[in-house]
């Protein structure tokens, strides 16, 4: 989810992307695209991987500042002192707290839960834009619509019926983030138009950071073991960093995939990143998903394609 921010070396991929043709270039949009998806499940397997050494809130809000410090420093090196505006500023704000959420609620799923298994539910964020679009915007919404919702919500109640058995009210952390995403998605599109992408990132992660600061002051008082924040430890940083680092190549590679192509061509690649996570999930923290789990993510995948699809016609 992660919900998911920085760039780093964004400005060379993109001088690169803007020498090249978009239609003679479909197959590289759609390894590089993949590529991103891909390192996208792996920052989210090295999060799991400090599980239980700190809070969850507090991992994501030290990954969103070391995120912010580099996402500000590369904008005033871009664009100097002219670039840091706040267009749109109560839409920025609440763009930072659904992000905020949807990493803490994301980030403490996969402490508890199999890799494959919360990665599998964010992908209903698709369906639940649409839902949230209809009932809350008032948007019309074609009938098939309703349907893929409907698949779609099958497929996650098969992926957390197990899980609900273990964990109780946890496993429904995944959905959390989903349903945040989902309002991210509809305030991106909100805001769409009023900064620069490198902008739009940067004030992203600077007002998600101390809303996960914040959460992570109240969750140390309320005295739970788990939610106690003491001073990380040098793995636990090094994990932040990493993660932050990745995240920024990823979405850089991201950007310059829906250069060379329409983001309508690549949007299917960003279901790589249940592959990886199934992967990294078995190999590396032995979760082996089960027949049920797996329908479930199944059906999820296949409401997301069929949205795709059913869109791209319309157009």
């Amino acid at each position: 989810m992660e919900n998911r921010d920085e760039a780093d070396n964004v400005e060379s991929l993109l001088n690169s992307a803007g020498r090249t043709s978009p239609q003679d270039n479909i197959g590289a949009a759609l390894v590089t695209t993949m590529a991103g998806f891909a390192l996208l499940s792996t920052g989210d397997s090295i999060i799991k991987s400090v599980a239980g050494q700190w809070p969850s809130t507090s991992v994501a809000a030290l990954r969103f500042l070391l995120g912010t410090i580099g996402l500000g420093l590369f904008l005033f090196i871009r664009q100097g002192r002219e670039g840091f505006t706040l267009p749109m500023p109560i839409f920025q704000i609440a763009r930072g707290f659904c992000l905020a959420v949807a990493s803490a609620a994301f980030f403490s799923s996969i402490y508890f839960m199999p890799l494959a298994d919360a990665t599998a539910i964010i992908f209903i964020s698709p369906a639940l834009t649409s839902l949230i679009s209809a009932l809350v915007l008032r948007e019309e919404v074609p009938g098939y619509v309703w349907h893929t919702i409907i698949l779609a919500l099958i497929g996650v109640v098969l992926v957390l019926r197990p899980n609900f058995a273990d964990l109780g009210v946890i496993a429904a952390l995944p959905l959390v983030a989903a349903a945040a995403m989902s309002c991210l998605m509809l305030l991106n599109r909100e805001v769409s138009g009023s900064g620069s992408v490198l902008l739009m990132q940067f004030l992203l992660a600077l007002f998600a950071t101390p809303v996960l600061i914040i959460a992570s002051v109240i969750g140390h008082f309320t005295g739970i073991p788990a939610l106690l924040v003491g001073v990380p430890s040098a793995n636990v940083v090094l994990v932040c960093a990493i993660v932050a680092l990745t995240a920024s190549v990823s979405h850089a590679l991201l950007y310059l995939g829906t250069i060379k192509a329409s983001a309508s061509t690549v949007a299917p690649t960003t279901y790589i990143q249940l592959i990886v996570a199934l992967t990294l999930g078995a190999v590396v923290y032995h979760d082996y998903p089960d027949i049920q789990s797996l329908s479930g993510a199944g059906l999820i995948i296949l409401s997301g394609l069929y949205l795709w699809r059913r869109g791209n016609a319309a157009r």
